[in-house]
């Protein structure tokens, strides 16, 4: 994943991160947590009636000079552009979001890397209920505690693996996939569909996620969640409260495209 405007002392200006640049197991886990709490979830070009860029050279410029966030396949390619700049091995796989009342087509896009010796499933874009930090694909039917987050991975006799997560006390899949590798120009279909069709989220209304070291904030419509270790706290805000919110936290940088 390669963008002539992807630059790596850029890249960790945008999330904050001055540790070494080493292709290493606590590199990995430091960036996606560094990049996860820096750069939010967003599908505000969606709202504007755009069809998301998969040019990689937008997707540098909008993260890293615009101080923009993404969906999926923005945040997950910038960081596989970090990884090919810091020679860890990595491949793209589809998901199938599972959370829906009815089975839906693989349009999620993780990164597996391979670093230390394991291979890792990294996702900096699932919104509301994604991973913390990467996850080891050899440690299944266990729970992977990551701050307040409890999840667990399995894999099926046919090499299949599904992500649950604990949401309220309940084991809820969150998406399921293999390892067959995928090439960037595969995901395009997938994007085009989340970018217009109406039955996506991503359509239908503004999503915003920001992770934090404390919890997360989600952003639906107007509906805030907060999610901490405390439990969840909801509340509709007023078109006024969405701007000042903009205004006043981690979003600050998405305002123009919000209001624009």
């Amino acid at each position: 994943m390669h963008s002539n405007n992807f630059d790596l002392s850029s890249y960790f200006r945008r999330i904050n991160y001055t540790g070494p640049a080493a292709a290493d197991t606590a590199t990995l886990h430091a960036l996606m947590r560094h990049q996860l709490f820096a750069v939010p979830f967003e599908n505000l070009d969606v709202q504007a009636g755009k069809i998301v860029s998969l040019d990689p050279d937008e997707i540098a410029d909008k993260v890293l000079k615009r101080y923009r966030g993404g969906y999926c396949y923005e945040v997950n390619g910038l960081f596989a552009m970090a990884l090919e700049a810091l020679n860890i091995p990595y491949r793209f796989v589809a998901a199938r979001p599972m959370f829906y009342p009815v089975r839906r087509p693989k349009t999620h896009m993780a990164v597996v890397a391979e670093v230390g010796g394991r291979q890792w499933l990294c996702d900096l874009g699932f919104g509301s209920y994604g991973i913390r930090a990467p996850v080891a694909l050899d440690i299944l039917d266990s729970d992977i505690v990551q701050d307040f987050d409890t999840f667990r991975l399995s894999r099926s006799a046919k090499g299949e693996y599904l992500l649950q997560a604990k949401v309220e006390g309940e084991w809820c899949n969150q998406y399921g996939f293999d390892l067959t590798p995928q090439e960037w120009i595969d995901f395009v279909p997938a994007n085009y569909l989340n970018s217009t069709h109406p039955d996506a989220i991503f359509v239908q209304k503004r999503v915003i996620v920001q992770h934090l070291p404390e919890g997360r904030a989600i952003l639906l419509g107007n509906m805030l969640k907060t999610v901490t270790a405390n439990g969840v706290e909801k509340r509709q805000l007023t078109d006024d409260e969405v701007a000042d919110l903009l205004k006043t936290s981690h979003w600050s940088g998405l305002m123009s495209a919000v209001f624009s």
